[in-house]
């Protein structure tokens, strides 16, 4: 299996390479050369077999040759041994037709560690390989950070420099990042918002000397990693739930579209999808998308589910470039015009394309708590706010057909925004016993302001990069 750039012109790049370049030198995002395919007589062996069994028929193809099978398949089993439900992924029927699938069995009771807790081990065993070590940076609005410092916190290989919004992240989900007390995890709280974290990230990875100089690379799902990692679930749900005879849409609270894109490129390899429905909070841009054809950038608005504070959605390029028809010189052009502008416009044709499968749903504050409320009223289930617009997104876009199984996504673990809760439901959820202390644990972090040489320093002087490699990550 190799891999290409959204963009067109970095180099195409095997497994490990894509592994541990994250971010691609032109910029852009690496995807498949070419979808591998999981024919009907695939899914319906992988009845009834464990999850390590359904991430290894899913991985293999993309990993290829860089890790052996038996060893592929020992990395997995260790992997999810460390979530709390046997089923790794349990789903949890609603009513007769929909299941909401919990995505927060592992360390860090949310979605991330289905694929961070995996990522931090291959960067283990294809560093040791190598002989190589890494400056992991990534960009976080509240999950994404605390679950990749617990796949990487004292790894011998890996130091992991963490950029969170100062003040907008919930107290557990900044706690669970800060007082982890591990001499290669660093967390940076950043004057501004989730985009601007993101973006100084990826000014980091083009500014290719630095790059180089620190041997960088990511954790966020604009590393390939992340994806082939997070299909898996939306696999093992299908099959769950009759697959390939019985036809499957999956509702998904998204900001920065990476975990729907991971259903998508699960139906890419077959799984029977017929609507991918986007769930999105008061910033909206990717239901205006879906609406309009337009994307357009507005200023981020705080809210109750703050994973979801996004405006620019990294991983929609990887749409895009299939929209495109994979023409990478075009994503690249209207990537630039829409960093210049603000804004940019797909054709009736593109538009067209996407709403054959996507639909969304926008939900704001006041309606994420009542959804909170009916949810817990109608089934006695506690959701959290990013789970409250997957199950909205859901009811307002649920396919006439009652033989679809409609599968909605519980990204996040109640406890980890108790406010919201118990605002809603008047029960305050508890922290599982495994965080039960957080509170009581002393917090290390930075604050730094949204200004690329201060961080670039602030990384600089403490990463524990001692020689330039000859060879890059990136080949």
């Amino acid at each position: 299996m190799r891999y290409v750039s959204t963009r067109g012109s970095a180099p195409i790049l095997p497994f490990d390479d894509v592994l541990l370049t994250g971010l691609a030198r032109d910029g852009g995002l690496y995807v498949p050369e070419r979808w591998p395919r999981l024919r009907a007589e695939d899914l319906a062996g992988l009845h009834g077999r464990p999850y390590a069994d359904v991430a290894l028929a899913v991985m293999t193809p993309f990993v290829g040759r860089t890790i052996a099978t038996d060893r592929l398949r020992e990395i997995l089993v260790e992997t999810y041994a460390g979530f709390d439900h046997a089923a790794v992924a349990p789903l949890k029927q609603l009513d007769a037709g929909s299941w909401l699938m919990e995505l927060f069995h592992g360390p860090t009771i949310a979605f991330k560690d289905y694929a961070l807790q995996f990522l931090g081990r291959l960067f283990d065993e294809v560093l040791a390989a190598r002989g190589e070590r890494l400056t992991v940076v990534g960009a976080t609005s509240g999950d994404t950070g605390s679950a990749a410092i617990e796949a990487c916190r004292d790894r011998q290989a890996v130091d992991i420099f963490i950029l969170y919004p100062h003040g907008r992240t919930s107290e557990v989900q900044r706690r669970q990042m800060t007082t982890v007390a591990a001499a290669n995890v660093h967390t940076i709280a950043v004057e501004g918002s989730f985009d601007d974290c993101q973006d100084l990230v990826k000014a980091m990875f083009n500014d290719i000397a630095y790059r180089d100089r620190m041997r960088l690379s990511a954790v966020n799902s604009i590393n390939w990693v992340r994806i082939m990692a997070q299909i898996v679930y939306y696999v093992a749900a299908g099959i769950a739930l009759g697959a390939p005879d019985r036809r499957l849409a999956f509702a998904v609270p998204t900001g920065n579209f990476g975990n729907i894109y991971a259903a998508y490129a699960a139906r890419s390899m077959g799984l029977p999808v017929e609507r991918l429905i986007v769930g999105s909070n008061r910033n909206d841009i990717l239901d205006r998308f879906f609406r309009t054809g337009a994307m357009e950038i507005a200023a981020v608005e705080p809210s109750l589910s703050p994973s979801m504070d996004i405006q620019v959605s990294s991983n929609f390029e990887r749409l895009l470039f299939d929209l495109f028809d994979r023409d990478g010189r075009q994503v690249a052009d209207t990537l630039t015009r829409f960093r210049k502008s603000g804004m940019f416009a797909v054709t009736d044709n593109q538009l067209g394309h996407a709403r054959g499968l996507f639909a969304s749903h926008r939900l704001g504050d006041d309606e994420t708590l009542a959804t909170i409320g009916a949810t817990f009223g109608q089934t006695g289930e506690l959701v959290d706010p990013h789970t409250a617009v997957g199950l909205a997104a859901l009811a307002a876009n649920r396919p006439g057909d009652p033989d679809v199984a409609c599968v909605s996504l519980a990204c996040a673990h109640p406890a980890k925004f108790p406010e919201a809760v118990e605002r809603a439901t008047g029960h305050r959820p508890p922290l599982p016993d495994k965080l039960a202390d957080l509170f009581d644990r002393p917090e290390r972090f930075d604050v730094l302001p949204a200004n690329l040489a201060a961080v670039q320093r602030y990384i600089a002087e403490r990463a524990r990069i001692t020689a330039t490699p000859e060879r890059s990550a990136a080949g």
